[in-house]
């Protein structure tokens, strides 16, 4: 087929298709060329194929798959398509797409008008009254990208085969990877969201108790996947194999859809996912140097070993609502905001800043306070321009005057000791630790979107409490630290 042509109709349909009801359906058509590189990722293959689309579209994935069998690419005797799309308008689209290959009588499609969630949960259930869908040898994915609410029909549809998740695109691969014959071939474009994180982590598990990760592709540009849509969300394409062992992963990345600057590394896969990581979170290294924090021998602590906790801001404002004010004022304690924030350091109270700056102190308020002191706090949250993921600031009791308590809204990363402040001058090596370039490049390259959640930074390695302590003391000592200067000063700690 000509895929140009195709890819006309797609972009196309895409102009005319209002936002709202791309943003209701989480769908976004796939573009040809990605889907020309999803395609070129599956190996060699014979035999008898049996493919899965599973919100097809106008079937661009199938059509870039099916074009490599044609070309003498796939020595397969012959192929089964089965395509899933709940869009009406999109069906009679991909029939046509699908029929210009059926011309080979090798090759029969099946078209599901019907939502892959509850077919695939009622198949691998065994549900007497549904269809049941043939174990796949390979999958192609550009799955739907939308939040499930937990108590949603998907939601209990997908624990009824032991799939936890929060978002249909997992759903989507946990599902076609249960789906998927010992050996089969999974390749998917989804958000990055997945390779950390708390939310993702039963999922994390699923696909990696089953399968194993054999290529992951990374796209530079967090604009450039799905531009035509104006999608802003970084997308990686994923290539898994049922039931396979652990091996080295082909790492490739581009700046964009065109691949014209594809590169590729191969790297162990204890690079990975870690050895010694319970969450699971999944790196993907861009170069095969190692990082300085792994090669550092001194950054090998985890915060339980140095007696320190993180935890979210306790303060979520809309459920306390009633109890914030926007100034000081008797009976009140300060609440500490993101925008409290500059050059490392807490500026309060503070106006001008369109948020409280105080909650009232009471019986319903003081269990999510905590006594003033010395903390070291990271924002959760950094926007696109900004040129760091990770930022740390020193909270100092000073600041607070005599207030005993202080608040710390939701958008806050927490760092404390048993819910007390920390030593000053572990506060402020913990900071600047937190604030050197090798730790922003070490987080970047397993969190692909803006939050820094808690759990985040539990997992990361740091130094000892006393190497802590040194590089605070030195710290302090500074009149005006650059960032050449501390991330110098990193390389000369002890353990």
């Amino acid at each position: 087929m000509n895929l140009a042509k195709l890819e006309q109709k797609r972009l196309k349909l895409s102009r005319k298709t209002n936002s709202a009801k791309k943003s209701s359906l989480g769908q976004f058509l796939t573009p040809q060329k990605t889907a020309e590189f999803m395609a070129s990722l599956f190996p060699d293959g014979c035999g008898h194929c049996r493919l899965l689309d599973a919100g097809a579209g106008i079937g661009s994935l199938s059509a870039a798959f099916l074009d490599r069998w044609v070309d003498g690419e796939f020595r397969f005797h012959n192929i089964e398509v089965d395509a899933f799309e709940v869009d009406q308008d999109l069906i009679e689209a991909l029939s046509e797409t699908l029929s210009n290959y059926s011309l080979d009588n090798n090759l029969t499609s099946k078209i599901y008008q019907e939502d892959f969630i509850h077919a695939a949960a009622d198949s691998l259930s065994g549900n007497l009254f549904s269809t049941p869908l043939e174990p796949y040898t390979h999958v192609i994915l550009n799955p739907p990208y939308k939040k499930i609410s937990s108590r949603s029909a998907h939601r209990l549809a997908l624990r009824r085969v032991g799939i936890e998740t929060v978002n249909l695109y997992s759903a989507f691969v946990a599902l076609a990877v249960a789906l998927t014959a010992s050996e089969g071939q999974i390749v998917a474009i989804i958000p990055r969201s997945f390779c950390n994180g708390p939310y993702y982590r039963p999922f994390r598990d699923f696909i990696l108790e089953r399968s194993a990760i054999r290529h992951i592709h990374l796209f530079e540009s967090r604009s450039q996947a799905f531009k035509d849509d104006d999608v802003l969300q970084e997308n990686i394409i994923i290539r898994l194999e049922r039931d396979g062992q652990p091996e080295s992963v082909t790492i490739s990345t581009s700046t964009d859809d065109s691949f014209s600057d594809l590169t590729i590394q191969e790297h162990p896969f204890d690079r990975i996912i870690f050895p010694d990581d319970l969450e699971r979170f999944i790196h993907i290294p861009t170069t095969t140097e190692k990082s300085v924090i792994e090669l550092s021998p001194t950054v090998r602590y985890s915060l339980a070993e140095l007696g320190i906790q993180v935890s979210t801001g306790p303060v979520v404002d809309f459920r306390l609502k009633a109890h914030l004010r926007d100034n000081p004022e008797p009976g009140t304690v300060p609440l500490i905001y993101p925008g409290h924030l500059a050059n490392g350091y807490v500026v309060w109270p503070k106006p001008e800043l369109k948020k409280p700056n105080a909650i009232m102190r009471n019986k319903e308020t003081e269990k999510w306070l905590y006594p003033n002191g010395f903390y070291c706090v990271v924002r959760r949250f950094s926007s696109k321009e900004e040129k760091r993921r990770v930022i740390a600031s020193v909270i100092s009791p000073a600041i607070f005057g005599y207030e005993s308590l202080l608040g710390f809204e939701n958008h806050l990363n927490l760092f404390h000791e048993n819910k007390h402040g920390l030593p000053e001058t572990l506060v402020h090596g913990l900071s600047t630790f937190l604030n050197t370039t090798a730790v922003d490049e070490y987080f970047r390259r397993f969190n692909g979107h803006t939050q820094v959640n808690a759990t985040d930074l539990r997992q990361m390695k740091y130094p000892s409490r006393s190497a802590l302590i040194e590089l605070g003391q030195w710290a302090m000592e500074q009149q005006d630290l650059t960032q050449a200067q501390i991330d110098a000063k990193l390389d000369t700690l002890t353990t």
